[in-house]
């Protein structure tokens, strides 16, 4: 009787267990259409893991990091989540982040294949507290009807800052004869260093930040050279809405089709798709010290405090994968890290027909966005600074001053 006490109960465990999934949860930045695909990469990564479920949480970018920082704290971490590669640096930092090194050490040949610039926002000296996910590089969008009708020529690979700035200003204009500019050649925010300022910085020969000396650059005569450029674009040509023009049609003048041009990632694809305009992309003009983009990732990385490390990894590695990439590929906001997704038609034959390969050559001629410790407040510090400068509310070598200073606080704070 005992004997088959003992056996019913090992039976009833057995069977308890071979339906136990372990189930882990991925959360990140996203829209609905993320989300849709999201959840596709991971039934087909359940059919080939049987046992693992994956939970799938998306939020926008301001609530998702919030949410992100609640959970860290009090110990229930996703076991899987999305990384802004410049804040990659205060996450690692903190100690939150699981060192992949042991999983990657096992996988020899995971990392052949994938963009070297991708991989360099990742690496510390003691190996890799993520992976990229997808990777952006910065390219000029112009309105092709706007440019039609004011008889001006399609932006093409010779163009340099100048010849943008002289086609800006030919396609700024007042079409209702209100005595109020209505069309603008160019349309750019101006607070973070990406998308423009920064591309504009290092075209002009200058350098942005350096992490290890603690110093921000934005002062030498070569930056100071573009920000002069950015600024009489702004205030002496006004081929540029001003925050306050800008407000009346929404966040974005390209979008909104009163900027004939814009400067953006391959993220504002999926959106510009819908309008009603023509338009196109073009690479980003030459400064006196060539042409130059910037390129910023994001990336998967797994809880210090996850339950399941193990599950965990197996999801980074099958998204990371040829098949999770070909499915990411499917969302058009991004460009794969795979070269051998990149590469195909998996990405190039996308449903707006733009040339995507001209994201993917920007690589060669792309400085990697900084990423270090403390860049969001810096960015903040520094952006709030020169945001003075193109109110007109501080002279620029005003603004510049204050935003250098701001910077290196923070820096010599984050050190």
């Amino acid at each position: 009787m005992k004997l088959l006490k003992a056996t019913t109960l090992a039976l009833l465990l057995t069977t308890s267990c071979a339906f136990a999934d372990t189930e882990i949860t991925y959360q990140f930045w996203g829209s609905p259409q993320e989300v849709g695909v999201w959840n596709s990469v991971a039934r087909a990564f359940e059919t080939e893991h049987p046992g693992i479920k994956v939970k799938i949480e998306a939020s926008d970018w301001d609530s998702y990091w919030e949410k992100l920082k609640v959970k860290v704290a009090g110990g229930t971490p996703p076991d899987v989540f999305a990384m802004d590669a410049p804040l990659y640096k205060d996450w690692q930092s903190r100690g939150v982040l699981l060192n992949l090194k042991p999983y990657l050490d096992k996988e020899p040949g995971i990392l052949d294949g994938v963009y070297p610039l991708t991989l360099k926002a990742y690496e510390t000296p003691d190996g890799f507290y993520g992976l990229p996910r997808d990777f952006q590089t910065i390219v000029l969008y112009y309105n092709k009807d706007m440019f039609d009708a004011a008889g001006v020529a399609y932006p093409n690979d010779g163009w340099t800052w100048e010849d943008f700035r002289i086609a800006a200003k030919k396609l700024t204009k007042d079409k209702d004869g209100d005595g109020k500019t209505d069309q603008w050649g160019f349309w750019e925010a101006g607070y973070d260093m990406e998308p423009f300022w920064g591309a504009l910085v290092w075209s002009f020969g200058g350098e942005v930040v350096n992490p290890e000396t603690h110093k921000t650059l934005i002062s030498s005569p070569q930056a100071m050279a573009a920000f002069q450029f950015m600024s009489d674009m702004w205030l002496k040509d006004k081929s540029m809405p001003s925050e306050q023009q800008l407000r009346q049609y929404g966040a974005d003048g390209f979008f909104a089709g009163i900027s004939a041009m814009g400067v953006s990632g391959h993220w504002s694809v999926p959106e510009y798709s819908q309008v009603a305009f023509k338009w196109d992309i073009a690479p980003l003009p030459k400064g006196p010290a060539g042409r130059v983009t910037s390129a910023n990732s994001a990336g998967f990385v797994i809880a210090k405090d996850s339950k399941h490390p193990n599950e965990a990894w197996e999801f980074v590695k099958y998204a990371f994968g040829e098949k999770g990439q070909t499915e990411l590929a499917k969302i058009g906001l991004a460009i794969p890290v795979r070269k051998s997704i990149a590469e195909r038609p998996a990405y190039l034959d996308q449903s707006t027909k733009i040339d995507h390969s001209l994201y993917i050559k920007a690589l060669d001629y792309a400085h990697l966005k900084p990423v270090f410790k403390g860049y969001e407040e810096w960015s903040g510090a520094v952006g709030d600074a020169l945001h003075m400068a193109w109110t007109g509310e501080m002279k620029i070598t005003d603004a510049l001053a204050e935003a250098v200073a701001n910077g290196d606080e923070v820096l010599a704070r984050s050190k």
